[in-house]
Formats: C-alpha cells, structure tokens, sequence
C-alpha cells in the first residue's frame, strides 16, 4: 500500500482533468518602518511592530478617517461601536482548559473573549480612550495567566489555528500598553498554541496529505506567521511564508486554488461549500495581509493566484455561474479516493467580513480589476465582527474590514 504520505498528489488533482490629524483623535502613534514588500523575500529585521493585520500608519489613517467622518469609515465605525463585545465593560472568563470537539466543548467561551480584546483593542488605538486598553489588556493577562491546555478531538488544531492568530493580533496592537503582560501572552502562544501548529503541519493528525481541507492549514499557517511576529521569531515567520508558497498540504497557494480558469481560480473547497470556501479567502487574505505588512508579497504570489480564487468565490457567491474542474483526493489515512464533481451550493451567498481586506489590496493599493470582489464588498459594506454573523465560523475571522482596510 503506498504511504499516505508519499502519495503524490499532483496525480490525485491532475489525473481528474497621518500622525497629527490622529493626535486629534487622541491616538498615541509610532510610524512603522518604511516597508516596500518584495516577492517572497523576507523583511529585513526588525519586525515592524505593529505588523500584523494593522501598522501604525493604517492606524493612523483610519483615526484621520473617523475623525474627518468619512461616509464608509463611520459606517464602519458605527459597526464597532454597536457590537457587544467592545465595550470596556467586558469581563473575561478565563479557562485552564479550552476544548474543541467531542466531550466537554467549551471554545466559545474562549473565542468570544479574544474577539473583545481585540475590539476593544481597536477602540483603544483609533480613539486613545484608555477604558478600552484596560478591557482588552484585562482578557488576554486573564487568559495568559490560566489557560495552560488546548484540546478536544481533531478540531484542537482549529483552535490552534485561529484562535492562535486572534489572539496574536489583538496582543500586537497593545505590545506597547504597560498594563498588558506581552511576555505571558508571548509564552502562551509559544507553549500551547505553537506546539499544536507544528504537530498538525508535520502530520496532518496522520492522515492522508489531501485529507484535510485548505482551511486547516491556512488557520494554523496564520498562527504561525502571527506567532512569528509578535515573539520576533523570524523561523516562524519564514517558516509560514515558504509553506504558503510550496508546502504539500490544501493550505499553499497552488493547493488551495487548484485549477485556474482564465481569471478565476477553481477554490479547493468549492465543491465542499460556500462556507468554507469564504472562509478560506479570509484566512488566505489575512495570511497575506499579515505577510504584506513585514515586506512580504504573498498576494502577488504565482501571477496573483489568490485573486483568481477570491474572484471565483465571489462570483458564485453572487449568484453567477463559475466553471468547475473535476477535483480529487485521497481521503483519511490510506488516501482512500473521493471526487467532486460540481461546485456546491451549500451556503451560497452567505455573508462573512471577508472581502474589504481582499478589495482594498487588489484594486486599491494595486489598482488591478477585480469586479467580482468589488461587486461583493459593495454589497456587503459595511462589515462587522465576532458576533455579528452567529456563532462558530461567525467568529473565524477579526472582522471589520470596512473600518480598517477601505481606502
């Protein structure tokens, strides 16, 4: 029987066919280093800090933004004000242990309250009212000094993933605050969440290479970039960026968009749903945000191959039609063979605050045509956050992509 880890698959897919205007919104700022991201090549340390989804200067412009009430930034604005989670009066509710799957679940518990540091840690950086970095530094030193194990069933590494880059990227944008405790939380996602991303990474739970589905890598591989930054280990980061690029697993770029039709790019999990696949797109746009803003293009990646994905999710997703190649796998550990045959209708046109990042790089820092992804995120503008779109994968990704990303 051949190794589920040697199988190639290759054969598998191809064999089925603006310092001073924030000071007047009260926001403490540093410009971050000048960084003109060059094609897959790593920034020269040191990590520009904040570099994660948001720097500095994208702080900056969106205080100017708010502050001038710009029409969509205020729409934006508006969508982070109403959401329950940031409001400096949130109160954590640290667990020793977070489960996911199986017997004991318990992950929302945890998710939401890094959803309010986050949230809360915007508030603070875009209007300086300190409340709001006492809250979001409040839940993550609460966590930082309780949570000590991830587990569950095969979803663990899903909560590695994304709850790992959530809590990453709200711990980034209050480095600086001194009530905040960045090197616990430094260490807890070094010795919790870390360990689970390289298990999975390495053997994909010993399955088959093709088992499991784009999202599972991307998650963890946005842990892992988000990791790398905030604990200034380029290893990691450089670690994230290469697997992005060419690593075996559904989560690299050639992987995740497996066929390319013209302009748009045949999604891995378009045959499985729609849910997932705008999922995908988000832990994809946020990976390569992530990447853009420490000198990195992954965006422009293989002649802009994730913009070819982004414009075939989101064409279907608007009720269009969309070609579709054959797509095969080999399925558990002995990469027993599945096939899809049509793209799925499952959760089509659902709504998910995954598009500004994506049509804010593309057509406005790029100027390149996207019309399905601008089509998209005009219908869906403006966009929210954790708790906004439900529960579960309501909260995979950060959100509020209209406020932070328009330009």
């Amino acid at each position: 029987m051949r190794s589920p880890r040697t199988v190639n698959r290759r054969q598998l897919l191809t064999g089925a066919g603006a310092l001073g205007a924030v000071a007047a919104v009260g926001v403490a700022v540093h410009p971050a280093a000048a960084v003109r991201p060059t094609a897959g090549q790593a920034a020269a340390k040191p990590f520009v800090h904040p570099g994660m989804l948001h720097t500095d200067r994208d702080l900056a412009r969106v205080g100017r933004r708010v502050a001038a009430g710009a029409p969509v930034a205020t729409a934006g604005w508006r969508r982070l004000v109403a959401n329950g989670r940031s409001h400096a009066t949130w109160t954590p509710r640290p667990l020793a242990t977070v489960v996911r799957g199986g017997t004991g679940d318990n992950c929302a518990q945890f998710y939401i309250d890094v959803h309010a540091a986050y949230q809360n840690a915007l508030r603070w950086r875009i209007t300086g009212q300190e409340e709001h970095a006492r809250a979001a530094a409040g839940v993550l030193n609460a966590w930082s000094s309780t949570l000590t194990e991830v587990t569950g069933n095969a979803d663990r590494f899903l909560a590695a993933g994304i709850y790992g880059y959530q809590l990453a990227n709200a711990a980034e944008l209050l480095r600086e605050y001194p009530g905040f405790d960045l090197p616990a939380a430094q260490h807890l996602l070094r010795t919790v969440f870390y360990p689970l991303n390289d298990q999975f990474l390495t053997d994909h739970n010993g399955a088959c290479i093709t088992n499991y589905w784009a999202n599972w890598d991307l998650c963890t591989l946005a842990s892992v970039m988000a990791i790398g930054i905030l604990c200034d280990e380029r290893a990691l980061f450089r670690r994230a960026v290469r697997y992005v690029k060419n690593g075996p697993g559904n989560g690299s770029i050639p992987h995740a968009i497996p066929f390319l039709h013209g302009k748009l790019g045949q999604w891995q999990e378009s045959g499985r749903d729609q849910a997932h696949s705008l999922m995908g797109v988000g832990m994809l746009g946020t990976i390569c945000e992530m990447a853009w803003n420490q000198g990195v293009d992954l965006y422009g990646y293989d002649d802009n191959r994730f913009l070819k994905g982004a414009e075939y999710v989101a064409r279907y997703n608007l009720g269009r039609p969309v070609p579709f190649t054959t797509y095969a796998w080999g399925n558990g550990t002995t990469c027993a063979p599945r096939s899809q045959t049509v793209v799925s209708d499952a959760f089509r046109g659902q709504v998910r605050p995954v598009w500004e990042m994506v049509y804010a790089h593309y057509v406005k820092r790029r100027g390149l045509s996207a019309p399905n992804v601008a089509a998209i995120t005009r219908k869906q503008r403006a966009e929210g956050g954790g708790g906004d779109y439900g529960t579960g994968g309501g909260f995979d990704q950060l959100g509020f992509g209209t406020l932070m990303f328009t330009r």
